[in-house]
């Protein structure tokens, strides 16, 4: 089977390797099926526009083209080998809501074929709540002073209200046009599909399960309800055919939790090693890549992505690393996480290299302009394996690589992706290691070697748990929202260290001294009358019941009521 193609309706003034079918007759092109190919005339599993658009764009020798060419062909089989997002039908029926005025019901009424939808309409100002998605919407109106529910598949809502632009299958002429709404419901009943776009895992995700409230930042940017919280039992809710694929949830979530199904962090990883010497021109789907009309100067690749929002700081230094060079990201809009992680990697690289790492070209005559500046930045190349990597692992071995041996100071985190400095009173420590067990991500340890409790900042989210869970009172604190660009930043740090502390009776290390002497502190008074009880405290499990035991054996008659005596 040919897996990729390369149809125009001229010929090329170039070869292309012979693992690329290269054709100007669409009779000899449609007679297969391919996972890669260039032009929407010719099926493909991906349509790939960037193909074209560097072939006409490009000033790169002929030579380097055609290894160019075939490297897009690559970076598209990888995309598609290791893509997760999986397809979904929903069947939806010809029930339909018009909501609007009657002189606007009369204009759609003319566009429509006479009966070929179940519609029924009512005003603006009767519509009182809406819930469900497309091909399953619930619709409240009020009417004639009591509350009526409608159940249809698509609504029709002209100048909508915000109660409908979260939901799936609402459609509002007047920000298109009434033809193209017709358009889009009339093949909505035909045949609507939709994908999975992320990839949830709840294991490290730092919302999931625990009793207070410490993050959820992925259902507070969701412009949809694809992501909703239930705070009754801390558990995130996902409706894949609400959302919209634009990645915004994946760029704030702290701890890698959520993943882009379709271009996820090991596949960006494949896909940049493709980009070695060359500098990476990410344009998000939206942008129209197809139509663009721009010099690229030599060494410039695109990349080509679905989503806009979904680039973390992770992710990002992965392409800057592995090309060696400056990332130009041309995109009309900046998602909250998205332009936080820009803003924490320019300032690294200006600290280290005196330059921007990411420059963000929001029109043509920006990109015209980073295309002019952009260029490869010295001693920055480094590559390293990801493999099994979490989200913050990636980062910090990277950002590892760039402190070096240097101090460069410190970067203040933004508004939406959080680091920070955990910090312990170690005179209030008793290495209970309640935090311990409250870290999913593994910043907080225990050492058994010399029961010492550690931090390793580079990898800590932030997200406060540690700090909710601690039972000691001024013992644990959060320094929030700061890199700190030293070596000392990606080693474990000791926060708290004791000694153990040996059962009276056996000799058997049970405890923390400390933990020891604060329980000890406290019951002691209650116990002065009864120096076994009292020594119950500074004994092991197994020796504490033995002693109360042959306490009670010994002393039988003092127990007994004045009845058994």
């Amino acid at each position: 089977m040919q897996e990729f193609v390369y149809y125009s309706d001229r010929e090329l003034d170039f070869p292309l390797p012979e693992n690329i079918l290269v054709t100007t007759q669409l009779s000899t092109a449609s007679t297969s099926e391919y996972i890669v190919s260039n032009s929407k005339n010719v099926y493909g599993e991906i349509i790939a526009d960037e193909i074209d658009f560097y072939v006409n764009n490009s000033q790169d020798s002929i030579a380097d083209k055609i290894k160019n060419i075939a490297k897009l062909y690559e970076i598209n089989a990888i995309r598609f080998d290791m893509a997760q997002d999986i397809a979904y039908s929903q069947e939806v029926s010809k029930e339909l809501l018009l909501i609007c005025t009657k002189e606007q019901k009369e204009a759609f009424l003319k566009a429509m074929v006479p009966d070929e939808f179940h519609l029924l309409h009512v005003t603006p100002d009767v519509v009182k709540s809406i819930s469900g998605h497309i091909g399953n919407l619930t619709v409240v109106v009020n009417d004639t002073f009591k509350d009526a529910t409608l159940n249809i598949s698509q609504i029709v809502w002209y100048d909508q209200e915000e109660i409908a632009t979260k939901q799936s299958g609402t459609f509002d002429p007047l920000e298109s046009s009434l033809d193209d709404v017709l358009a889009t419901i009339r093949t909505n009943i035909s045949n609507y599909e939709y994908k999975k776009f992320i990839v949830y895992d709840e294991n490290i995700c730092q919302y999931h399960g625990r009793f207070e409230k410490t993050c959820g930042k992925c259902a507070e940017v969701c412009p949809s309800v694809a992501i909703e919280t239930d705070d009754d039992v801390k558990h995130l809710l996902f409706s894949h055919i609400d959302c919209h694929g634009c990645g915004g949830c994946i760029s704030v979530c702290p701890s890698g939790a959520l993943d882009y199904a379709s271009l996820g962090r090991e596949s960006i990883y494949e896909i940049a090693d493709c980009y070695s010497g060359h500098t990476p021109l990410i344009i998000p789907q939206k942008m129209a890549i197809k139509n663009l009309n721009i010099a690229l100067k030599e060494k410039v690749l695109p990349l080509a992505i679905e989503g806009e929002k979904f680039l973390h700081e992770g992710t990002l230094l992965t392409m800057l690393q592995e090309s060696g060079s400056q990332v130009i990201f041309y995109s009309d809009f900046l998602s909250k996480g998205t332009k936080d992680s820009i803003s924490i990697l320019n300032n690294i690289y200006q600290k280290r290299y005196s330059m921007d790492a990411i420059i963000v070209a929001m029109n043509l005559k920006e990109l015209e302009k980073a295309l002019e500046e952009v260029e490869f930045v010295n001693g920055s190349r480094f590559k390293t394996n990801e493999i099994e990597m979490r989200k913050r692992e990636i980062f910090s071995n990277r950002l590892k690589h760039i402190v070096g041996d240097f101090d460069l100071g410190e970067v203040q985190t933004g508004e939406h992706i959080h680091y920070a400095q955990v910090k312990v009173n170690e005179a209030n420590c008793t290495l209970c290691l309640s935090c311990v067990g409250a870290c999913n991500v593994d910043a907080l340890v225990a050492n058994i070697d010399d029961n010492t409790l550690r931090i390793n900042p580079s990898i800590c989210t932030a997200c406060g748990f540690c700090e909710v869970v601690c039972p000691e009172k001024d013992c644990l604190t959060i320094e929030e929202d700061v890199i700190k660009l030293n070596p000392n930043w990606f080693k474990e740090s000791i926060l708290a260290k004791d000694t153990l502390f040996a059962c009276v009776e056996c000799g058997k290390e049970f405890a923390t001294t400390k933990a020891i002497e604060k329980i000890a502190a406290v019951m002691s008074p209650l116990f002065a009358k009864d120096p076994i009880k009292e020594r119950t405290l500074y004994c092991c499990e197994t020796c504490k019941p033995k002693i109360m035991m042959t306490s009670y054996m010994e002393n039988k008659d003092l127990y007994k009521t004045p009845g058994e005596m």
